[in-house]
């Protein structure tokens, strides 16, 4: 087991004492000195060895995480993806949403505290053809007797309320994989049943903009993504609570890297 010395459990525990990091070179070597503030204020230094190398190490990188992921513009990221009736080789009208599923992620931490999860039926097309059930993996019985949109967004508001979303003073926005889901999909269904959507569906972090923020490659789905981060995909594909685990093992990903998210797409009246 490696022990840290106090400097570096101060630097790590306490984000006002940081830790810096000096570095100078000779001709054959780098030397590298470590300065960090007491709890007194008192500055002290101190030169890495064989025996505390690791563990300055260990407290940098932990440091560089912690610093990472402090300064978001949001407390929560409410990770979101649909699946909703299809057609094979063309369009259905109205599509509708069969599975609402969404992670609350804090963005401290960035790990999922909390999720909401409804299978929807459909009203108009109520029986799912066998390519939407072999897409999504949703067979019949799974929407059978289940609410419609309308209850399910009445679901989707208490549940945010119970998760303290609705406080103004609480800083949370939906992230997607593309635009399609509350630019497309939500709106129209909205639309075709007279259904008035609250305005927090109304601005969202599209993930595929952050990822080529940071890797300078747009991608063209979530799996190209996780290849990239060299992250492994679970679930099933296109399962919309599956989806969302992987979307917010991508958020993970970016924000460990510090990247800062800020909404990519937002609705016009």
């Amino acid at each position: 087991m490696i022990c840290l010395p106090n400097f570096l459990i101060v630097s790590i525990r306490q984000s006002s004492h940081l830790l810096k990091l000096f570095k100078f070179r000779t001709a054959a070597v780098t030397h590298c000195c470590y300065s960090y503030s007491s709890n007194s204020g008192s500055r002290q230094t101190v030169t890495p060895n064989s025996n505390n190398i690791s563990a300055i190490s260990i407290a940098l990188n932990a440091n560089k995480r912690a610093m990472a992921t402090r300064e978001q513009h949001f407390d929560y990221f409410l990770v979101l993806d649909f699946e909703a009736t299809c057609i094979k080789d063309g369009k259905i009208y109205p599509q509708e949403i069969i599975e609402f599923p969404i992670l609350k992620v804090n963005s401290r931490t960035l790990q999922v505290q909390s999720q909401f999860h409804q299978y929807v039926h459909p009203d108009v097309h109520s029986e799912l053809t066998p390519f939407c059930t072999e897409l999504t993996g949703i067979i019949q019985e799974q929407v059978d007797g289940q609410p419609d949109i309308q209850t399910t967004l009445k679901m989707v508001d208490k549940w945010m309320r119970d998760e303290n979303l609705l406080n103004p003073e609480v800083r949370s926005i939906f992230v997607t994989c593309g635009d399609w889901d509350l630019q497309t999909m939500l709106p129209s269904q909205c639309k075709y049943f007279n259904i008035e959507a609250p305005p927090y569906f109304n601005s969202w972090i599209n993930i595929k903009k952050p990822f080529c923020d940071v890797t300078k490659t747009y991608p063209k789905g979530m799996m190209p993504m996780l290849d990239i981060l060299g992250l492994k995909h679970v679930g099933r594909h296109h399962s919309g609570i599956d989806d969302c685990r992987n979307i917010a093992n991508i958020l993970k990903g970016l924000g460990g890297r510090g990247h800062i998210f800020r909404a990519t797409g937002q609705l016009r009246n």
